[in-house]
């Protein structure tokens, strides 16, 4: 059976058909193809050998070169965040290539490990369905302990295009790079492109494809960046299927909050009898640091909720660890969110729930915006049943997210719980 190609041969076969070709401009400097191949050729000397996953932090130019470093030397690769502890050294299996930790949105990160099978595919997948090819250029500004930013790794390495690097998120740097860089591709979390909107920076001619994941994309948000000319791709992936899984794609129809598309080609995809989202194929992870992961038919059930369409295509509809029930039925935080932030004032919003003697969960609703609770309760009351609606309103300056942009749930609770009776 053939080997998948790591990234360090696609790195190698990039600068042996692109040489002179831009493959990473940021830290204040520009590397071709070529001089990123002996630059990291040379830093992989340094790592010394050994089948320890080479763990380490630092920023993202950092983390890039390291990444492909590790490849050269056939070590597993383990960026961390830099606010994090760094792990014990571990064994792994010996077909890993990255491990990454979860974002563990509910303060219970795990480490997936990934080969280069599934990263290789996951590459394949993506550069043919967002039309990624030699010479383009993504702006990656998603960090690279995450698999976001890993991914664009992969991806530009496979394709031979650039990579215009960031260290972080920062709207005038974006803005800048707009204006000095033909940009054909980015990723954004919801967020994201929200201040992006707000600061009225607008993508440049050159851009092509504006990849949305992460969390929920709001219908507001959405028709507000349609309008802006944002060329959006509404997204679904994780870091157990090495990132981008399904992608709604401009001409595929009538977008609807949470429709994420067609799945990544190769997959199987159903729909479990509590409506949680199961799959397996080619970039399905291998399993977790601790053995789990995976059932014994490659079938990895996800801790997401969503519903297939006769096309095929899948609409996410929140997480099985955020459903409320309300006065005895079932409310989903994302459909409450999408239909709140609808509400004329509301630039971010939160539904969260709290114990009640009379509810079973209190729904409450965190709010980031200009706009008064009566004029919020009553955009509910005409379009939410009244289980859904909020029966508690705070407001905030931000909602907690974490550097992937996903809600911090606990930290939702933990400030719903505050909100004075």
């Amino acid at each position: 059976m053939t080997q998948a190609p790591s990234l360090a041969k696609h790195l190698d076969h990039a600068a042996r058909l692109h040489g002179e070709t831009i493959a990473l401009h940021g830290d204040g400097r520009t590397w071709t193809f070529a001089e990123l191949l002996t630059g990291t050729r040379l830093l992989a000397t340094t790592l010394g050998t050994g089948t320890q996953p080479l763990i380490a932090t630092g920023n993202s130019h950092h983390l890039a070169h390291l990444a492909y470093a590790a490849s050269f030397e056939n070590r597993p690769f383990w960026p961390v965040d830099r606010s994090k502890a760094l792990p014990d050294k571990v064994l792994c299996p010996p077909e890993t290539a990255l491990i990454i930790s979860t974002s563990g949105s509910e303060g219970q990160a795990r480490a997936v490990l990934l080969g280069n099978t599934q990263l290789d595919a996951a590459a394949s997948a993506a550069n043919h369905v967002l039309s990624l090819g030699a010479g383009d250029l993504w702006l990656n500004c998603l960090p690279l302990h995450h698999i976001g930013g890993q991914a664009i790794l992969w991806r530009c390495a496979r394709a031979a295009a650039g990579m215009l690097l960031h260290d972080g998120f920062v709207s005038e740097a974006i803005a800048a790079d707009f204006k000095r860089h033909p940009v054909t591709h980015i990723s954004l979390v919801p967020t994201m492109l929200a201040r992006l909107i707000e600061a009225d920076i607008r993508p440049p001619p050159s851009l092509r494809v504006a990849l949305i994941g992460g969390a929920a994309l709001s219908p507001p948000l959405y028709a507000k960046a349609l309008a802006a000319g944002w060329p959006l791709y509404p997204s679904y992936g994780m870091s157990e299927t090495a990132a981008l899984l399904a992608v709604f794609k401009p001409g595929d129809g009538d977008w609807h909050t949470g429709l994420v598309g067609q799945v990544m080609p190769g997959h199987d995809i159903r729909i479990t009898g509590a409506g949680r989202i199961v799959v397996r194929g080619p970039q399905v992870m291998s399993g977790y640091l601790d053995g789990s992961g995976v059932d014994a038919e490659g079938w990895l059930l996800t801790g997401d909720l969503g519903k297939l369409d006769p096309d095929g295509r899948l609409t996410v509809t929140g997480r099985a660890d955020d459903m409320l029930i309300s006065g005895g039925r079932n409310v989903h935080p994302l459909e409450v969110e999408s239909c709140l932030a609808a509400c004329p004032g509301v630039r971010d919003i939160a539904v969260t729930g709290l114990p009640d003697d009379n509810w079973g969960d209190l729904v409450v609703a965190l709010v980031v915006g200009d706009i008064e609770a009566a004029a919020l309760r009553a955009h509910a009351r005409q379009h939410l049943p009244s289980s859904a609606q909020p029966r508690r309103i705070g407001f905030l300056e931000a909602l907690p997210r974490n550097a992937a942009g996903k809600l911090e749930r606990p930290a939702l609770r933990r400030l719903a719980a505050e909100i004075p009776v």
